[in-house]
């Protein structure tokens, strides 16, 4: 069986504080793209209950810490699927990038294990056991633009409305030849919180503002209060951003924890010129890819 795993970008994100448990609370607007990596499940006959995973690239880790093999295990203990599976995910999502990529193979794996064992879990329970894997992992089982809040387990579709204004907009990703470390980042916050986080009042005020006003475009709803401490210690980031939004009009921000950026496009929007001053910033090696917010 063959699964899509696309990235996601992160319109809206405002942290909003720290939890007890360590893990933040956050409001954000998160769409998956249409382009992404590609996660194939094959059913083995041989050692029930085994599950195996390979990549094709050879930084992603293949032992027990990966979330696909997380994920089979947390299926097999929410269903008692006894089947054995091999994984191997088509790698295209870069790592280190805010964009989800380990999350949404993750979810992936889940929506591939469910259909090999017929289908036992509704969608809302399959997002329950993907909650339990990581923070990021159930907005990938929902296809269009959607709200998280929580540590990101509390998932919801945006209102048509708004969502409307979102999908199949055209969008530019590109990210550095470096990573930014999640963990990193989300230390960096807590380090010099209260001042690093938006009040949740404040971050669902303006939320419900732009939802509510169906002529604002999508350029308006644009936010990520984790860009300072990632700036702080990468200023060819918001650089690059001032550049694209100086020179070409453009909307960008920063996905997530980084270090991958996006802009969103206009159908006027000379791409080459953009590519070229990406590169001409970040050299040959930056990663670009076009494509659209998710239908």
């Amino acid at each position: 069986m063959t699964v899509s795993s696309p990235a996601k970008l992160n319109l809206f994100l405002a942290i909003t504080g720290r939890r007890p448990d360590g893990f933040h609370e956050l409001v954000s607007v998160v769409a998956p793209v249409n382009w992404g990596d590609t996660l194939m499940a094959d059913m083995l006959p041989a050692r029930p209950g085994a599950f195996t995973f390979e990549c094709d690239d050879p930084a992603v880790p293949v032992d027990e810490t990966n979330l696909v093999l997380k994920a089979a295990g947390a299926f097999r203990d929410a269903t008692g699927f006894a089947g054995a599976v091999h994984f191997k995910v088509e790698k295209r999502i870069p790592m280190g990038a805010g964009l989800g990529g380990g999350s949404s193979n993750a979810a992936a794996a889940l929506v591939a294990l469910n259909r090999l064992a017929g289908e036992p879990l509704t969608r809302e329970a399959l997002g329950d056991v993907a909650a339990r894997v990581g923070s990021d992992c159930a907005l990938f089982l929902h296809g269009g633009p959607i709200v998280m809040r929580g540590r990101g387990e509390r998932v919801e579709p945006l209102p048509e409305s708004a969502a409307g204004r979102l999908r199949g907009r055209r969008v530019l990703i590109f990210k550095p030849a470096f990573g930014i470390a999640t963990a990193w980042a989300y230390r960096q916050l807590a380090e010099a919180a209260p001042a690093s986080y938006l009040p949740g009042e404040v971050a669902e005020a303006r939320l419900r503002s732009w939802i509510g006003d169906r002529a604002a475009a999508a350029e308006s709803l644009l936010l990520n209060t984790m860009e300072p401490p990632a700036f702080r210690k990468f200023p060819a980031l918001p650089l690059l951003l001032d550049q694209l939004r100086d020179e070409f009009r453009l909307a960008a921000r920063m996905s997530g924890s980084g270090s991958a950026c996006f802009a969103l496009l206009r159908d006027d929007t000379p791409v080459p010129e953009v590519v070229a001053r990406i590169r001409d910033a970040w050299g040959e090696s930056a990663f670009v890819v076009e494509a659209e917010l998710a239908q």
